[in-house]
């Protein structure tokens, strides 16, 4: 990953060897295997997870391309309107941002397999209240595609009628791809919706994040109406014994960011003291 000076607080540079992770840099345009839509831009962001090299994308998805697999996470259809149901009052529209993100990276990357890892629906009533037009659009979603739901703690049952085929837990070659995170070496999980907060040159920045220690990675929630926990938080301990790394979602590109310039965000009801 090659990155300008200022463009991102915090952020490392290309090439830098951090023990347990190391980043490539361009992208060879000329490799047959097309790697993100971006392929014909200056650099991306890769890296290594059990031998495996992945490309994580500023969607918010990751991207396989030696098995041609995209991996989505926590996408949370229907959440808007579980809201609404409850009185709190939310757009209606966070099912058809979600899915028109997902269509996009489907039709620049024409993925084999497609994983959404869990959470993909936010309760169990989300397929009663899902519109018929978005309905068809997974429907074609999960026909074009070798589609895997990996049930989450929202979704065990994923809609039968909706294509795809469920898995708890899904292994292809030396990865593991499930829904909450556990620390096994090769796994890629959600669930914990990591977030990187910021602060240099006089602001501060939260975004979503990747964070990986190389061993194993939790994926961003790609969902409209997500939030996102910082990676500091004392539930990400336990998966990364050693300090992960995150990768902080841009416009256009990802951003590593080390780990020293990574704070955490204030307790609710805080005040800064001088």
């Amino acid at each position: 990953m090659h990155v300008k000076k200022g463009d991102f607080p915090g952020a490392a540079a290309a090439g830098t060897d951090h023990g347990f992770l190391r980043l490539t840099g361009p992208v060879d345009a000329s490799n047959s295997i097309v790697m993100t839509a971006a392929a014909k831009k200056p650099s991306e962001t890769h890296l290594h997870l059990a031998g495996e090299l992945l490309t994580p994308l500023p969607e918010g998805a990751l991207w396989w391309a030696a098995e041609r697999v995209l991996v989505v996470s926590d996408l949370h259809f229907e959440k808007g309107s579980a809201f609404a149901a409850r009185g709190q009052l939310l757009p209606p529209y966070d099912t058809a941002a979600t899915l028109s993100l997902v269509e996009r990276l489907c039709a620049l990357l024409k993925p084999k397999t497609v994983i959404s890892l869990g959470d993909s629906f936010h309760d169990r009533a989300a397929e009663l209240r899902l519109p018929e037009d978005y309905a068809r659009r997974i429907q074609a979603l999960t026909s074009a595609h070798d589609w895997v739901w990996v049930e989450g703690n929202h979704d065990p049952d994923p809609p039968a009628h909706l294509g795809g085929r469920a898995s708890k837990v899904l292994r292809i070659g030396p990865l593991v791809f499930r829904h909450e995170p556990t620390g096994e070496l090769g796994e890629i999980a959600g669930h914990l919706h990591p977030a990187a907060k910021i602060i240099g040159r006089g602001r501060s920045v939260r975004r979503r994040c990747f964070a990986s220690d190389g061993a194993r990675l939790v994926m961003p929630a790609m969902g409209a109406f997500t939030g996102g926990l910082n990676v500091l938080d004392k539930a990400f301990a336990p998966i990364f014994p050693e300090g992960a790394m995150a990768f902080a979602l841009g416009q256009e590109r990802v951003f590593m960011v080390a780990a020293k310039s990574l704070v955490a965000d204030m307790p609710r009801g805080a005040r800064w003291t001088l």
